[in-house]
């Protein structure tokens, strides 16, 4: 009894959504109850209406009459003669063939992706009067539909239920919307681009979602070959070629493009030796351009987008002991002399194109940034002399006054240690830091930064507080690969707090070790203290890290 005003209602709400569709117009009632059913595929359906003979021809000469006569099922939006008028008809044709002419693929091709697949869905696609919802075109374009059409488009007559899918009809041709990929292919004064980034597009077999037909030779033909569009640049940069995705992108001209390029190239020159240099140079130059200008605008917010745009790089800047300097995002990007001021705004299938003459965008914001090498990283100590091995980690207590003032709140000891059986040798320890990831023909100040021994031990007697003295040598390659080295001065610290010592001002590099495994620029620090100085000087060095600027005046 308890469940019996529940049902009572149940069927009060059933009783009067019955009478609410029986209230509904009888035209509308005609245009569902009275789709029209049919036992033959889609193409022959097709076929049969002489109104659809100018799309009929479109789709046959585009190969898609055996598509639409198979088992798989489709939902296709047809347009009428009226819609697709002969002239059309044939240009288009015509334009199909001389793509194919010239070699260009069928998924390439603009009639097949932007009028075929534009007005074809996988899948059987019902409507009813409460439809209002998304499909997914063939060239993954997503499209609105309702009861009265798709995309705007309003159907002139009854869907026709096919054998092997739905078949309506539309007054007038879907608009094909451009992606981003798309639209740099399109605009001719973002030719530069947009070639490389295409060069790094291959296409691959999903056999899975292809459609098999018969075996030939052992071999399984397919009815429908589903490729799918995979460029390793997008993993990279942001996914601009896929319509689930709503990016912007800065977009330098042509002759733009052509200026950075020229600058950038002189700082990515490899010596002779590295395998593919040429190539390598080539890449990351361009790579040097593009890396800062692609925002993923579902990590960009509108409100905080115009106060800090901040690029699908900002978030992967740590590489091992590496750790460059935050860059790669851009504040106030839509005010005067921001990012984004003066570029024309083209909007996208998903997202924006933000075309530019003038690139805004700093260097010293994105790819050259200062280096900073963690002296207690082990993969940053290239080899040891005369010390105590492994070199020590001294970690900064939170309690230490030091605290936060040391980078990573740590720091390597380099402490003396005589191996040597020969009673007269005296040790001088010294450490050689790689230096990776330097660019060539980049002015550098190169500093080494020391730590004072109470950032580990308070209590530290006056001995252990004698200040350091070092002497510096640079080690690198010339193109041909010749090793080449440079002796900088002998330096002395201040022990009672974080110096910070340039051991060398506006020396530059002439190759890059960027993107390197193992980088062949390596700094030497060594201790410079002679027995009869160890009363004024540690034989000891605290070092925190190596920092490598790029020179400013």
């Amino acid at each position: 009894m308890k469940n019996l005003p529940t049902y009572i209602r149940c069927l009060t709400a059933a009783f009067l959504a019955s009478a609410m569709l029986m209230a509904c117009s009888d035209d509308w009632n005609d245009h569902y109850e009275s789709e029209k059913t049919s036992s033959q595929s889609i193409w022959q359906t097709i076929e049969a209406n002489h109104d659809l003979s100018n799309f009929a021809r479109i789709l046959k000469a585009c190969g898609y009459d055996k598509n639409l006569n198979g088992n798989q099922s489709y939902t296709v939006f047809a347009l009428d003669n009226n819609t697709l008028t002969d002239h059309e008809t044939d240009s288009l044709i015509g334009e199909y063939n001389r793509q194919k002419g010239k070699g260009v693929r069928d998924n390439d091709n603009t009639v097949v992706h932007q009028v075929v697949q534009n007005h074809i869905a996988l899948y059987r696609h019902s409507v009813s009067e409460f439809s209002n919802d998304t499909i997914v075109m063939m060239n993954g374009k997503y499209e609105p539909i309702t009861a009265e059409g798709i995309n705007g488009n309003a159907f002139t007559a009854k869907s026709i239920s096919c054998a092997n899918g739905e078949l309506y009809q539309l007054a007038g041709r879907i608009s094909y919307f451009p992606n981003i990929y798309e639209y740099l292919g399109k605009d001719e004064d973002l030719d530069s681009v947009y070639t490389f980034l295409k060069s790094y597009s291959v296409y691959q077999f999903m056999e899975s979602a292809s459609v098999p037909g018969e075996i030939v030779n052992g071999k399984t033909t397919y009815l429908d070959s589903v490729v799918v569009l995979q460029n390793s640049l997008f993993e990279q940069l942001g996914q601009i070629n896929a319509e689930d995705s709503t990016y912007w992108m800065l977009a330098p001209t042509n002759s733009e493009w052509s200026r950075l390029v020229n600058e950038y190239s002189n700082y990515f020159v490899y010596q002779n030796s590295i395998a593919k240099s040429d190539s390598m140079q080539y890449a990351n130059t361009r790579m040097a351009i593009l890396r800062g200008a692609f925002f993923n605008r579902n990590a960009n917010p509108d409100k905080a987008f115009r106060d800090s745009a901040v690029s699908t790089t900002a978030q992967s800047l740590r590489h091992g002991s590496i750790i460059l300097l935050p860059g790669y995002v851009f504040y106030h990007p839509f005010n005067s002399g921001g990012i984004f001021d003066g570029a024309t705004n083209i909007t996208c299938s998903n997202g924006n194109v933000l075309k530019t003459a003038h690139y805004a965008i700093d260097k010293r914001n994105t790819f050259l940034q200062d280096v900073k090498v963690e002296a207690e990283s082990y993969s940053a100590q290239d080899s040891i002399v005369d010390a105590v091995i492994p070199l020590t980690t001294r970690t900064v207590s939170s309690t230490n006054p030091w605290y936060g003032k040391i980078s990573g709140n740590g720091y390597v000891d380099i402490v003396a240690s005589n191996t040597s059986t020969d009673p007269n040798h005296y040790p001088m320890p010294n450490v050689y830091f790689t230096l990776p990831n330097l660019l060539s023909n980049v002015g550098y100040d190169i500093y080494v930064v020391t730590a004072p021994v109470t950032a580990y031990d308070e209590n530290a007697t006056a001995d252990e507080l004698l200040p350091s003295r070092f002497r510096c040598i640079l080690y690198y390659v010339n193109q041909a690969g010749k090793q080449q080295t440079k002796r900088l001065k002998i330096f002395t610290n201040d022990p009672t707090k974080v110096d910070t010592i340039q051991v060398a001002s506006d020396f530059k590099f002439p190759v890059t070790s960027y993107g390197l495994s193992k980088s062949p620029t390596r700094l030497q620090v060594w201790s410079n203290v002679q027995r009869n100085q160890t009363s004024t000087y540690s034989q000891d060095m605290h070092i925190d890290c190596i920092i490598v600027k790029p020179h400013e005046e």
